[in-house]
């Protein structure tokens, strides 16, 4: 792989996958990071790597916060990964009084008398 890949790969596991920070650091460009992931498979799939392995660390410290009683991360990963057993937040709308659209009565939604 190119030196500059594989400088841009290193500098992209010591930002955590941010890739502004990395391109600075490694001296290449963002566009050029992008086209690079384009066009090269094996280094897409190091970059995919990379990403996968800043997830795991940053789920690894939400369950040591959970670990510690934080409540909000607790309520935050039942948010997202409890979706199945209903640890869901949803919205209900109510319509006051409903009433068909109409489009024949000189235009306007839900009739002349809106």
């Amino acid at each position: 792989m190119h030196t500059k890949k594989r400088k841009l790969l290193e500098a992209l596991e010591r930002s955590l996958g941010v890739v502004a920070t990395a391109c600075t650091a490694a001296n290449v460009s963002r566009r050029t990071h992008y086209n690079w992931m384009k066009e090269d498979a094996q280094y897409r799939a190091e970059v995919e790597s990379i990403e996968e392995g800043v997830l795991d660390f940053v789920e690894s410290k939400l369950h040591q916060l959970i670990e510690q009683g934080n409540v909000a991360a607790t309520i935050f990963l039942l948010k997202t990964k409890g979706k199945r057993r209903g640890y869901t937040e949803r919205q209900e709308v109510e319509v006051a009084t409903p009433r068909p659209l109409s489009w024949l009565d000189g235009g306007a939604v839900g009739g002349a008398g809106n």
